[in-house]
């Protein structure tokens, strides 16, 4: 699979590390049941077939962190920008 970075251009999967869902939303830790929300969290998530948001980082080249839009079928990719540029405050 081929990344098209925004800084360094066209570059095999393997310059980059996958860390997940980009929508993934971590788990209140005030919560009585934290725990169990955390395990949920990290071990029993959806494993969507088609258009995915995630997140990757570019360890081998430029170390940003990027948004990619990929069918998870296909391992097309549709759209790769730095997260910053994709992250509302």
């Amino acid at each position: 699979m081929r990344i098209e970075c925004p800084f360094c251009g066209e570059r095999d999967s393997s310059e980059f590390i996958y860390l997940g869902d980009a929508n993934a939303q971590r788990p209140d830790s005030d919560r009585p049941d934290a725990q169990a929300r955390c395990i949920e969290a990290v071990y029993l998530r959806d494993n969507p077939a088609g258009p995915h948001e995630e997140l990757w980082y570019h360890l081998f080249g430029c170390r940003s962190w990027l948004h990619v839009t990929r069918d998870t079928r296909t391992h097309r990719i549709f759209a790769v920008d730095f997260v910053t540029e994709t992250v509302s405050s």
